[in-house]
């Protein structure tokens, strides 16, 4: 043990290499693909970095060194986006370092005014309380929230359906600012933190296990969902394959599973139908769906483009000016959505996304400051989607006539643990998903993205169908279990009956409560620190 705290000692003399360790730890502990499992370096990545900032005087300096360990820690977890967009991913990587060091300049803030160990016990609501805080607007990437790196570790990780992925988080900072108060301490203090430590590792475990095995035996109502993958490069699909073949591999892929599988429903990735389908022109198109709906007996659920018009000076669903249509002077906006057609049902049913990749889908406060459209690094060319109006639920009829009110999130969306809430929150007995993850071609971008979905399955205990274009689509039950999975960069289409659920968690009924909680014990730590080091400054 002696040894042990020497080496540590040894190495917080090197200051510069530090930080870049935690960089590295950081990186590792992030899911990747699904057979690294490294996600418990995450418990003591951040220990090198505060170690070797104990006695750093200037913000200057201090800020240099979070930087850095942030930077490497984003190009390791984010590199993967510089393969849709390479400005973009660049801006990505610098940015989400800026704003992942900002909660640590308020560390930096309290060590100066009240100390080092009071920082530490201050950093897990300064860190969580922004980590929300930054989520909740439009700049916010919102990808590297601490806990998302426990997403693999199914059975450590089932109390987030009280704390949401912020409990987790918090967990996480907790156990390195305990770890490195253990090692900071003088020898005669260390034990009042090392005990604390296995069992801040057991109780997540028991919680885990007990909640797992208390699993209904009981079966609810289901519904069976087919998932239509048709692996398509999304590039092509939009420059070179064109939307009337796109629709008829999707058409024929899913004629072919309702003749065999009976599917209550299918699901379509996002952007299947890659064209307004809506749009009076292409109402052929939409009769052909509608009887394809019937023909199969199954509802239809897809990604689609969607165009609103209004009359000049009329209001768009998302509340902004949009463009003006030089023929007809009316605001036209197009948007990223999914709708849902029915072979019980005349209407179509349309969701338009409400949560916009910043710069790629909609260039943040666009709609304020026109002119930030410059900024746009679109994938498709069709620059800042229109905005949704929010959480609005969709729902259908068994062939034996239950109603099923669906979740449906589009991509991005499902990163938003409070947003999926709200759908849970009015009634969703799933949670569905669109997604084309094809932009980011094998590197395992689409594997972290299934993988911080499935926190919202164990916040929200949904189970989740989630359909993409080339992977990955998959069944995930209430646990955020893996139920079933189609090969990725594969054309299939998989079948599951998956259950309706009805009691809300006590994350769906209070969300968020735990970063909001934060942001007000931040807010009083702070007084206290300030008024400490009045105090003190008075006595000197």
């Amino acid at each position: 043990m002696s040894l042990f705290f020497q080496t540590v000692g040894g190495f917080r003399s090197s200051a510069q290499r530090a930080p870049l360790l935690s960089g590295l730890l950081l990186g590792a502990s992030f899911p990747s693909y699904p057979f690294v499992r490294l996600e418990m370096l995450a418990w003591v990545a951040l220990v090198p970095l505060l170690l070797s900032l104990v006695d750093v005087r200037r913000a200057g300096d201090f800020f240099r060194r979070v930087y850095a360990a942030m930077v490497l820690y984003c190009i390791i977890s984010l590199w993967w986006v510089s393969l849709a967009t390479l400005p973009g991913g660049i801006l990505t990587i610098l940015a989400q370092a800026f704003f992942l060091t900002v909660p640590f300049m308020l560390f930096f803030a309290f060590s100066r005014m009240a100390g080092f160990f009071y920082a530490l016990f201050a950093l897990p609501f300064v860190q969580v309380g922004w980590e929300w805080l930054y989520m909740e607007q439009e700049l916010s990437l919102g990808w590297l929230t601490f806990g998302n790196s426990q997403a693999l570790l199914t059975p450590m990780v089932q109390y987030a359906d009280m704390t949401g992925v912020w409990g987790v988080s918090f967990w996480l900072y907790c156990f390195n600012a305990l770890a490195v108060a253990a090692l900071y301490a003088p020898k005669g203090r260390r034990l009042r933190y090392l005990v604390p430590l296995p069992v801040m590792v057991a109780l997540p475990l028991l919680y885990g296990v007990m909640v797992m095995n208390a699993e209904n035996e009981v079966p609810g109502n289901s519904v069976r969902i087919s998932l239509v993958q048709p692996n398509l490069n999304p590039v092509d699909k939009w420059e070179r394959l064109g939307a009337v073949e796109t629709l008829a591999l999707h058409s024929q892929m899913t004629e072919e599973v309702a003749e065999v599988e009976h599917p209550d429903l299918v699901i379509w990735p996002e952007t299947a139908i890659s064209f307004p389908l809506l749009e009076a022109h292409n109402s052929e198109y939409y009769r052909f769906l509608s009887r394809s709906t019937g023909a199969w007996n199954a509802a239809l659920l897809s990604g689609f483009t969607d165009i609103v018009r209004v009359p000049s000076g009329g209001t768009l669903p998302s509340g902004g000016p949009g463009k003006q249509d030089p023929l007809t002077g009316m605001a036209v906006e197009s948007y990223n959505a999914a709708l849902m057609l029915s072979p019980r049902s005349d209407s179509v049913q349309v969701y338009r996304k409400a949560r916009l990749v910043p710069f790629a889908e909609r260039v943040p406060y666009s709609g304020q400051l026109p002119w930030l459209e410059n900024l746009s690094f679109s994938l498709t060319g069709a620059g800042s989607w229109g905005r949704g109006p929010g959480a609005t639920l969709m729902t259908m009829q068994t062939e034996e006539g239950e109603s099923v009110a669906l979740a449906n999130i589009i991509c991005y969306e499902s990163i938003f643990p409070g947003f999926v809430s709200l759908f849970v929150k009015q009634g969703a007995g799933l949670l569905t998903l669109v997604t084309n993850d094809g932009w980011y071609g094998t590197s395992y971008g689409p594997w972290q993205h299934l993988a911080i979905g499935r926190f919202r399955c164990i916040e929200n205990r949904r189970a989740m169908a989630r359909c993409a274009n080339t992977g990955v689509s998959a069944f995930i039950d209430r646990f955020g279990r893996i139920t079933g999975e189609l090969p990725w960069w594969k054309r299939g289409v998989l079948t599951r009956d998956v259950p309706l659920e009805r009691e809300l968690s006590f994350y769906s009924r209070w969300p968020d409560l735990l970063p909001k909680a934060s942001l007000l014990m931040t807010v009083v730590l702070f007084a206290i620190a300030f008024r400490r080091r009045v105090l003190r400054g008075r006595s000197v």
